[in-house]
């Protein structure tokens, strides 16, 4: 797909329309984790450097169409200016009047488009109201590009458009893991449960060479293996999908790694008593909370062996220690290979970007993707709107 960016617009003297996801957590009034402020630093400054007048357009939780005062974007403003290092105008009502009034090398941030049902509603009439306020259509939010809203797909239909800095850096590192990798190619893929991730799976086993499955989706594989997981989370009505799965993979050379030894425990709790036991030898009264070190020794070799790796979930449940050992070790693998310029490492995905950031791996990683749900549609081999309205 060619998609242009802010190398092919010409910036200056004009009113910039910037999407972007600032949909940030806030506690009392107070943003507790600007990451996604700071993110869009490099096209806002970029737009200002080149003459033109920045103009962000952004969500805020979900509003679902009405005025509710809580989720107004006017709340966060101190923390953007902060990040910008910068003033932020926060415009609310009438939109036009007050951005004539701006001057160029001027930020002015537009209240939560949610508030207006034609947002989500991707509504003509109201794309058509938000183009009339600049001259050029910038999409910097790629964690909102899987959805075909005012602000993401139909805008962009409006006006010359591109991808912001923060977009193309998504778009290529995604594009050098599953569009045009270096191979052998490895995937991870973790989290609870098989049916959030069938259509991920589907793609994967097609595009990579080796998928490691971990978490308590392994335990639905073992399952369908006729391995008993004792009382181990496991979605026992979906072994007839595993064991497709497993056979799909076979017909196309995609090798599966399962966990071959595996850490159990009585009580789902930090600290509490454990041992390791072969992957088919969980006691009946304990559950799998972690894989064990030979199936770790074993993914590092796998690692060793590839060029491109893909992580999304964790490997056990790396929110309670002990059982975030083997996800902090393969983390600390990946890492070392990356650093080695041997491996491509892009990582994604809410409990993945947590996992890497608590095992200390996120900043190593040779790309760690905020989206959630647009890099997984991706990685499912899904077209995003955001992304689609953005071609040629």
């Amino acid at each position: 797909m060619a998609w242009k960016t802010l190398d092919d617009i010409d910036l200056d003297g004009k009113t910039v329309l910037i999407r972007v996801d600032i949909n940030v957590p806030v506690e009392d009034g107070q943003v507790t984790d600007d990451t996604r402020i700071r993110r869009i630093v490099p096209t806002v400054h970029e737009v200002l450097d080149r003459g033109g007048k920045a103009v962000l357009m952004a969500h805020f939780g979900r509003p679902k169409g009405q005025v509710i005062p809580e989720m107004s974007l006017e709340q966060i403003v101190p923390a953007v200016e902060k990040c910008l290092a910068r003033n932020v105008h926060f415009i609310d009502g009438n939109y036009g009047a007050r951005l004539r009034d701006l001057e160029h090398g001027s930020i002015a941030l537009l209240e939560n488009l949610r508030f207006n049902p034609g947002e989500e509603k991707n509504d003509g009439a109201f794309a058509e109201r938000l183009a009339s306020l600049g001259d050029i259509y910038v999409n910097d939010a790629f964690s909102a590009a899987h959805r075909a809203h005012a602000s993401t797909e139909a805008i962009a239909r409006l006006l010359p458009s591109c991808a912001g800095r923060l977009m193309q850096a998504e778009l290529s590192a995604l594009e050098s893991a599953l569009g045009a990798p270096k191979r052998p190619v490895v995937a991870v893929v973790g989290g609870a449960k098989v049916s959030t991730k069938l259509e991920l799976l589907a793609n994967l086993v097609e595009k990579t060479d080796h998928l490691v499955i971990g978490g308590g989706m392994a335990n639905t594989f073992l399952v369908a293996q006729g391995i008993d997981v004792g009382k181990s989370l496991a979605e026992h009505d979906m072994t007839d999908t595993a064991s497709e799965i497993i056979a799909k993979a076979a017909k196309v050379n995609c090798t599966i790694h399962l966990p071959v030894d595996v850490v159990v425990a009585r009580e789902f709790k930090a600290g509490a008593e454990n041992e390791t036991v072969a992957a088919d030898a969980c006691p009946a009264d304990a559950m799998i909370l972690d894989a064990g070190p030979k199936t770790v020794d074993n993914l590092e070799a796998v690692f060793d062996a590839c060029q491109t790796l893909i992580w999304n979930g964790p490997l056990g449940a790396f929110e309670i220690p002990p059982f975030d050992i083997a996800t902090n070790a393969a983390a600390a693998k990946a890492v070392e290979q990356t650093k080695a310029g041997n491996l491509i490492s892009v990582a994604g995905g809410g409990d993945t970007v947590a996992a890497l950031n608590v095992s200390g791996a996120a900043d190593d990683f040779t790309y760690i993707s905020t989206a959630g749900g647009a890099f997984l549609e991706w990685m499912e081999g899904k077209t995003l709107p955001g992304v689609a309205a953005l071609d040629g």
